[in-house]
């Protein structure tokens, strides 16, 4: 079959171009750059245009992994606008083009986050719990609002909420480990919040199943069943490189540099249970953080 991704240069993305054309696929990228080699289609999301877009005719689905680093630097209020901007109107674009098609995707799947919920202690969250509050909770509520427009021109729409996504050569991993194996890693705060994560492998899983299973539809919670608190994240990431996790970071530094990052992303505790894809029989190969980090190779 052959499907489309925005973001196929990405830790996330990449991992999934891989996956399909292993399988046989036909995968055309979306890159934001002249076009350099066949199965390429430039776009420009900021503008709303996507060049070439009769090549997209006949996709089976596409897939929007789209949008900034959340923490490439400070959130003033103009890095804000590019978090927001990066990730609405360019879900915006291409469900505008797909309504356009004369055949449309099956089914067009684009990213969340657990962000959406909000710090909530102790609460366990599902995909009927209520939106949260704060600036994450904000963008991913309109992010979200504009993908399930597709629904209304006969497209599925499956949005996945992703937590932290755990594998080598990226994502909070790549951030951490240096730290870690440097013996400066340890808990942030109290290290008492809640973590919702994913392993890559697993991620990619989700995404597959996302694309062809019609049964999965809306939100979609792409996290392991057993979130952690940071104090075992990070006392577990210590063990599997044989350090300890002996450098706790205080909650007002975290905040004096970060600011209101810190709050939202840093010490928020967001403890989430994928249970539309346990409902759907969805088999997880790394369900403990244990499992996920032993997978991910984090030796020198």
């Amino acid at each position: 079959m052959k499907f489309a991704v925005a973001g196929a240069s990405g830790f996330v993305g990449s991992a999934l171009v891989r996956r399909l054309e292993a399988q046989g696929h036909e995968v055309l990228r979306l890159v934001r750059r002249p076009v350099e080699r066949p199965g390429e289609i430039a776009w420009h999301p900021l503008s709303g245009e996507v060049e070439q877009r009769e090549l997209l005719e006949g996709a089976e689905g596409l897939v929007n992994l789209s949008g900034c680093n959340l923490a490439a630097g400070r959130w003033t209020p103009e890095r804000k606008e590019e978090i927001l901007r990066s990730r609405v109107e360019s879900t915006r674009t291409l469900v505008t083009v797909l309504a356009h098609l004369n055949h449309k995707p099956r089914v067009f799947l684009s990213a969340s986050a657990v962000g959406y919920y909000g710090s909530r202690g102790e609460e366990e969250l599902t995909e009927t719990s209520a939106k949260g509050e704060g600036f994450l909770a904000d963008v991913c509520r309109t992010w979200e609002e504009e993908a399930r427009i597709a629904e209304s021109v006969g497209v599925r729409a499956v949005i996945l909420r992703l937590g932290l996504v755990l594998g080598r050569d990226g994502g909070v991993l790549a951030k951490l480990l240096p730290l870690f194996r440097s013996g400066l890693g340890g808990r942030l705060g109290n290290g008492r919040q809640w973590m919702s994560w994913i392993a890559l492998d697993d991620l990619v899983g989700v995404l597959l199943m996302g694309l062809r299973d019609g049964r999965l539809m809306g939100p979609v919670n792409a996290v392991a069943p057993e979130p952690v608190r940071n104090a075992e994240f990070t006392a577990t990431l210590a063990r599997t490189l044989g350090r300890r996790a002996w450098a706790p970071v205080p909650s007002f530094i975290l905040r004096m540099i970060f600011q209101e990052m810190a709050e939202e992303i840093l010490l928020a505790s967001t403890r989430v249970r994928p249970q539309r894809l346990l409902d759907s029989g969805f088999h997880f190969n790394h369900p403990t953080l244990k499992e996920a980090l032993q997978a991910a190779p984090t030796g020198e």
